[in-house]
């Protein structure tokens, strides 16, 4: 049971103790997260005061050292968990040592090969493998005209939730993501045809995930949904 579950693990040639934690120390977390930023954006951005409440923290630790990081967050009706690790044997430990603290129904971004620990548990329906991408060089959003798209704010909810209905259905979009003033739009003959925000943001850790971007099929291949895009990392 946690705190303090050890277990040994073989990793880089030998049986190595470790032990399994949980986490509420935000700089202990960002420190270990910030060894690989790309990897783990999502959890940093989650150590926001935003997205806080809604998250659970595990670790697997070799003496003090923290080599894995878990991340359970609820604040969608269906809870997620982030374990992506350049280690898959010291993730596959870390997961293995807090399965039983899961919940029953879980939406999962782990990496290649990890979801095999699962099969006695959970049934599992794949979503296919996902490419995380960087804004490396800013100045490629220069020469895009993105005078036509405007913030968009939650009173713009209603007219959102209509435009994935049409053009991203079953998407994750979280409205409280409209309060971070980080959501821009196209509209033409005054309805929304294009749509760029974030799943993820803090001004306080310095971090974005861009998401929930979609153009609707009628309008597609105009160059909206690059319009809209630069104009949110603009932002």
């Amino acid at each position: 049971m946690l705190p303090g579950k050890t277990r040994a693990v073989p990793l880089r040639g030998k049986n190595i103790l470790l032990e399994t934690v949980s986490l509420r120390d935000k700089n202990a977390i960002e420190s270990s997260l910030r060894k690989n930023p790309y990897l783990h954006l999502y959890s940093i951005g989650d150590l926001d005061d935003f997205f806080w409440q809604y998250t659970t923290w595990y670790a697997l630790k070799e003496n003090e050292t923290i080599l894995a990081i878990a991340l359970v967050y609820t604040g969608q009706p269906l809870p997620t968990l982030l374990g992506l690790s350049e280690e898959k044997p010291v993730m596959q430990a870390l997961l293995e040592s807090i399965m039983h603290l899961l919940p029953p129904k879980i939406y999962a971004h782990l990496g290649l090969g990890l979801e095999e620990i699962f099969k006695e548990r959970y049934r599992i329906r794949a979503h296919g493998e996902h490419y995380k991408m960087a804004l490396a060089d800013a100045s490629l959003l220069s020469d895009i005209d993105c005078s036509h798209a405007i913030r968009l704010s939650p009173g713009d909810l209603d007219e959102i939730r209509r435009f994935y209905d049409k053009s991203y259905p079953g998407n994750w979009f979280d409205p409280r993501m409209l309060e971070t003033d980080h959501y821009f739009g196209i509209r033409k003959d005054d309805e929304l045809v294009s749509v760029a925000g974030v799943h993820v943001y803090s001004e306080r850790y310095k971090v974005a995930a861009l998401g929930n971007i979609a153009t609707h099929p009628d309008y597609r291949n105009r160059g909206y949904g690059t319009a809209v895009t630069a104009r949110l990392c603009q932002s």
